[in-house]
């Protein structure tokens, strides 16, 4: 199992609705491409303040390395890129290897 997760920074004055469109689009690849299992999302709610101006994070759970794979080009996968990226002034994306139990 894969956990592909990012934060994001959105660019000054894009507005709470738009953030939600932004993820609401990303959660509706669950279903459209094949090994993409769920998709979280949320604001940061953490008391550190490590979150650096990031202000939102996702997880995505992909059944194999192989199915992130064919993700990351995947057409639906470019044409959230192409409603979201626009959005953003910083992102940062990860990814690990989940062992099975």
């Amino acid at each position: 199992m894969v956990r592909h997760f990012g934060v994001f920074k959105f660019k000054p004055g894009i507005q709470e609705s738009q953030i939600e469109d932004c993820f609401r689009t990303m959660k509706d690849m669950v279903g459209r491409i094949d090994g993409l299992l769920d998709m979280e999302y949320g604001p940061y709610n953490g008391d550190e303040g490590l979150n650096e101006d990031f202000t939102h994070g996702f997880v995505m759970t992909f059944d194999t390395p192989e199915s992130r794979d064919t993700y990351l080009p995947h057409p639906v996968h470019e044409e959230v890129k192409a409603f979201v990226v626009p959005k953003l002034e910083r992102v940062i994306v990860f990814d690990i290897v989940v062992p099975s139990k």
